[in-house]
């Protein structure tokens, strides 16, 4: 035991920090939060399957359309877009599936919750995947992009070879549009900031890419019976961000057949130091307030005047105000409602409301995953940074722990839900 080799943390959160010590997760290891996790792992990832593909055709074949009605009309050159970490043609094959798009995924674009109808059809009637939350997540990671200091790829977005890039695609894309051409130069920022934001687009879609088949194969061991524990599934997590940690970042839009690099694989910048790492800042940390949950009003002070202090992210959200007509995680819910196992819909009828009140049921679920996920982001970078769990030596086991305690830091706020998750009442 780590606290036989140095005194028992005081920290209030001291039961959770030996837990991390132990090798644990921040949830409780208990075969009910494994069920529960792995199967809105697999409820989460026939979603973001769409996610990256569209936000990947947003940003490299959309690009700057004025009226960009149909950007969620992904084009079928997308969906059978293998994905780089599945099928057979993998560079690294996390899940042994397909790499094209989800068959799931693909049988509720053309059903819906209704009938089989067009595209359009399930559209105006709202009968889709919602990207409005993948959008809102995007917005999050380049609102607090440049307040949170992490990486290098934010920074490069104000640099003059980017915009020199920018330019040259922007160029090419107005080059039969005269009028967009001249407001373009009447107005260059504003196209340029158009362009900054497309490039988080990609940079959310090329982090999702992963996580979509990291997902799918977790929930495949877990019917396999191969987790046996919540840390089983956490550690699964730490390796995978660990294999796939150099996965190049970029930006590339595709103008009349001709490749535009935006941001070149060439600028080496990675999966882990720019969109992990600002991903679960940005967005289970920060994100902003829901309006119609926090005034706007300065003068009533309910949001904080820095940004580090933004504290609206699912380890903080109080889901039942959250889960509420119009703001993103209720959208996010019920994408995943769509694609519940049935072992997590037969759990959510035996407990609170049944059916009545699943999407709230599941909004807790997902945040108890989402714990388990910052958990194994904590670990993996305490493997990067530190020292091993069992390391022989007290004083490297000190810096671990001063590491952990600065980790548990950031849920003393009172609206932090690492002491509900501990309970299995919490739903």
């Amino acid at each position: 035991m780590i606290t036989s080799k140095i005194a028992p943390s005081k920290h209030p959160h001291a039961d959770i920090i030996h837990r991390l010590e132990a090798g644990g997760s921040m949830l409780p290891d208990t075969p009910e939060n494994l069920m529960q996790i792995i199967g809105i792992y697999k409820a989460y990832a026939v979603p973001m399957d769409f996610y990256w593909r569209d936000l990947l055709y947003i940003a490299e074949q959309v690009f700057l359309e004025p009226l960009p009605f149909f950007k969620y009309f992904i084009s079928q050159e997308y969906l059978d877009l293998q994905n780089h970490y599945a099928g057979d043609n993998a560079d690294l094959r996390i899940w042994r599936g397909t790499g094209s798009a989800h068959p799931e995924l693909l049988e509720f674009m053309k059903n819906g919750e209704t009938f089989k109808a067009s595209k359009l059809f399930h559209h105006l009637a709202h009968d889709r995947v919602n990207m409005e939350f993948a959008e809102a997540c995007m917005r999050a990671m380049l609102w607090h992009g440049r307040d949170m200091g992490l990486g290098k790829f934010d920074a490069y977005l104000d640099s003059d070879e980017y915009a020199a890039n920018a330019d040259r695609a922007i160029k090419a894309y107005f080059k039969k549009n005269p009028l967009m051409l001249g407001l373009y130069k009447l107005f260059p920022e504003m196209f340029l900031e158009q362009v900054r934001e497309l490039s988080y687009y990609s940079n959310l879609g090329l982090f999702w890419e992963v996580m979509a088949p990291v997902f799918f194969e977790m929930s495949d061991i877990y019917d396999e019976g191969g987790f046996k524990g919540v840390p089983d599934a956490m550690n699964f997590l730490v390796n995978g961000i660990f294999a796939i940690a150099g996965r190049p970042i970029y930006h590339h839009v595709y103008i009349d057949g001709e490749c535009f690099e935006i941001i070149p694989k060439s600028k080496a910048f990675t999966w882990l130091y720019e969109a992990a790492l600002p991903y679960v800042e940005a967005v289970f940390y920060r994100t902003s307030p829901f309006r119609g949950t926090k005034s706007y009003n300065a003068q009533a002070g309910e949001i904080p005047r820095d940004q580090k202090d933004f504290h609206y992210g699912i380890l903080y959200a109080d889901v039942f105000p959250v889960g509420t007509a119009g703001i993103p995680p209720t959208l996010l819910m019920d994408d995943m409602y769509h694609f519940l196992p049935q072992y997590l819909k037969d759990y959510y009828k035996k407990n609170c409301r049944g059916e009545d009140d699943e999407l709230i049921q599941l909004g807790i679920t997902f945040q108890r995953s989402m714990y388990n996920v910052t958990s194994a982001v904590i670990q993996a970078l305490r493997t990067a940074l530190l020292y091993p769990l069992d390391d022989p030596n007290p004083e490297h086991l000190k810096k671990n722990r001063e590491f952990f305690e600065a980790q548990m830091d950031r849920f003393l706020r009172p609206e932090a839900r690492l002491r509900s998750i501990q309970s299995p009442n919490y739903r």
